[in-house]
Parts: structure tokens; C-alpha cells; sequence
């Protein structure tokens, strides 16, 4: 393994300190919640080792959520989606095998099979496509060897989502191709319009990754979950996960058990909350002429750009953003693009932090333009 730093840790709110930051719009998640927020009960909790697929409750109620035949043997729990994706490559993969990944996506999709030597072949999705996926372009990538597909849904950085219609494809693609599709699902129950299924539960060539962090604000429980339909490879990954951290923390595990049981009373309010900060973007996206976007469909982010026409200076825009203005995006490098690209996080800060945040950027724009 060549392990490298990625700008989008080394960069990252948590590492500069969030005290010097003014406007925080660089998060994915939802809003960090309160240990008060979650009604937790872990009286009597025995802090010892834990079945090491995960609390079979919590399996067995993921599974059911998921339908399609999918039962608790084809969940495994994992240290957050990032540890889920870990294991799916370190599993698959060896240095020359051959992988197709959509890009931009989540670092670490892209970062793992890299450190681990894979050949790489980008599915590039573009802005002036509204950053879908070219079905055409994918079949042109997998190759005989294609250990697996690689996509995000729904997708981070752009918040866009595939269709039915378009994932039925992808499926039938893979399967006919004979190789693997994996689906980072992390944003699903963030979707506006109904959530896709559980791709996992559509074919026994899927894998699907989610996890706690986004939806619930939960990142520091470190609670995610890989399902298949494939007892062979499941228990490949159970043999990663038990060479790497044997079995999750007892206590993440009963925290997920009771929020997931909970969630008919916290997602809908969530959900509601997740709307309404997006009219907040879709406003002032109508009323400044800097940046241009495709409106996301599900999840907390989006990924503009600066406009070529309104002749801004990158460097200057996010000089005066950062130095100046202490407001903080996720910058186009982070995710492999150009730098007139930035991921904006609308669900984290609070409503005031918020409007501020994006009228601190359409200042540094102002400020930045050539004429």
C-alpha cells in the first residue's frame, strides 16, 4: 500500500481547527448531533467484544429495510462507510488489477485503489452533462478483467442522483459484462424524491456502502455497513475486517442500533431541514451571476462553479474567502478538478452561519474579477 495524505483530510475543518473558521461550508453531513439529541439508554451495556459482523439486531433490521432477499448474513458492519470501502478494495484488489470509477467522487473511492497500485480507468462525469452517468462511456471502460465498477449514488460532490431507470442499466451492464458493481450509497436516505432501492438488493453483482455520518450527523460514531448478496465475498470482507479491527466499538454499535430504531421520529425533521437550506442556495444562486451549478437532487452538497464569462481570479477568489472573509468550501482540488469548482455544504451551519457563508462568496468574487 502507497499511502498518501489527501488534501481533503489534510485540509480539512476538523485539522485547521474549527475555531478559526467563521462560515464552515465545507461539510457533508447533516448537523452534528448531541449526545442528548439521540434519547440513548446503554444502561448495563457490557463493554466487551461484539459479534464480528456487527449487532445482529442491527443487521437483521438493515437487511429487512433493504428488501430484495438480503438478510442479517449479507450485512457487515464496518468503522463508517471510509472503513466499508477499505475492505471492498483491499478485498478485490491487487497492484495491476483493473477498476472503473466515476470521478469527481469521494476521495477515498479513488485514493485506495491508487495506493494499492490498481489500474485505473476515470468514468469522467461533466458539468455540462448535469454530471450524469454516460452508459456509453462506462461500457467502453470495463474491460475482461474489470474487478469492479465503482459509482456514487447518491453522489458526492454534486449531489446528483442516477435514475431507476439508469441503474437498472448500470446492473444489467455489469452483469452482462461479468464483473462488480459497487454503489456508495452514504447520501440515499437524503434523497428529495423517493430513495432508490438498496442497489445491493437488485442484483447479487452489487455491493452497496452507507453508513450513519451524513443523514444523521453522526460522523463520530464511526457506524457503517457493506451489503451483498454474494456469502463468498461477505465473508471475504468479514476476514478483512477481523485482520484489521477484529469487531466495531460495543458502544457505536448499541448507539446505531437505537438511532436506526429511532429514525421514523428524527428523519423526517431532518429531511425538512435539509429542504429548507437548499431554497436558501437555490435563492441565492438566482439572484448573483458568479457561479453556475446543477441543482442536486438529494444529500447537503452541490458543486459549482465560477463562471468562465464573469472573469475571476481562482487564486484571489479563495484568497480573499479564507484570509480574509475566514469562510471555508471544499475547493475543485479536492475532489481532482479544477479549483473554479467548489463543493458547498448547506447542511451543517446553521441558518444565520449559512446566508452569511454564501454572501461571503459572492464577495470574494466580487473582489476577485479581472474587469
Amino acid at each position: 500500500m502507497r499511502y498518501t495524505r489527501m488534501p481533503i483530510e489534510i485540509e480539512s475543518p476538523e485539522q485547521m481547527g474549527y475555531a478559526n473558521l467563521d462560515c464552515n461550508l465545507t461539510e457533508s453531513s447533516f448537523a452534528d448531533a448531541t449526545i442528548d439529541d439521540l434519547h440513548l439508554d446503554l444502561t448495563g451495556l457490557v463493554v466487551a467484544y461484539t459479534d464480528h459482523a456487527g449487532h445482529p439486531g442491527l443487521r437483521a433490521q438493515l437487511a429487512a429495510d433493504a428488501g430484495g432477499g438480503l438478510g442479517p448474513d449479507d450485512v457487515l458492519l464496518v468503522a463508517g462507510a471510509a472503513a466499508g470501502l477499505f475492505v471492498i478494495a483491499t478485498s478485490l484488489l491487487e497492484a495491476g488489477d483493473h477498476l472503473v470509477v466515476a470521478s469527481p467522487n469521494y476521495a477515498t473511492n479513488i485514493e485506495t485503489p491508487r495506493a494499492i497500485g490498481a489500474d485505473i480507468d476515470v468514468l469522467e462525469l461533466r458539468f455540462e452533462e448535469g454530471w450524469r452517468v454516460d452508459l456509453d462511456r462506462l461500457a467502453d471502460l470495463i474491460r475482461p478483467d474489470t474487478a469492479y465498477v465503482s459509482l456514487t449514488c447518491p453522489h458526492n460532490p454534486t449531489g446528483t442522483m442516477l435514475t431507476r431507470s439508469e441503474l437498472d442499466a448500470i446492473i444489467e451492464l455489469v452483469e452482462a459484462r461479468g464483473t462488480r458493481l459497487l454503489v456508495d450509497e452514504t447520501y440515499r436516505e437524503m434523497s428529495f424524491p423517493e430513495p432508490l432501492p438498496v442497489a445491493a438488493s437488485l442484483s447479487d453483482r452489487v455491493i452497496s456502502v452507507s453508513s450513519l455520518s451524513k443523514t444523521y450527523g453522526l460522523p463520530g460514531i464511526r457506524m457503517g455497513w457493506v451489503l451483498a448478496r454474494d456469502a463468498a465475498l461477505m465473508e471475504t470482507l468479514l476476514a478483512a475486517k477481523e485482520q484489521i479491527f477484529i469487531c466495531n466499538s460495543v458502544v457505536d454499535e448499541a448507539i446505531a442500533a437505537q438511532v436506526v430504531a429511532d429514525r421514523d421520529r428524527t428523519l423526517p425533521a431532518i429531511r425538512a431541514t435539509i429542504q429548507e437550506r437548499l431554497a436558501i442556495v437555490a435563492d441565492w444562486f438566482a439572484g448573483q451571476d458568479a457561479l453556475e451549478w446543477v441543482e442536486p437532487s438529494a444529500g447537503v452538497v452541490c458543486f459549482p462553479r465560477l463562471r468562465a464569462d464573469a472573469d475571476i481570479d481562482v487564486d484571489r477568489f479563495y484568497a480573499v474567502l479564507n484570509d480574509d472573509l475566514k469562510t471555508f468550501v471544499g475547493p475543485g482540488h479536492w475532489f481532482e478538478q479544477p479549483r473554479e469548482h467548489l463543493r458547498i455544504g448547506f447542511g451543517w451551519p446553521p441558518e444565520d452561519e449559512l446566508r452569511r457563508g454564501l454572501a461571503n462568496i459572492t464577495a470574494a468574487a466580487d473582489a476577485a474579477r479581472r474587469s
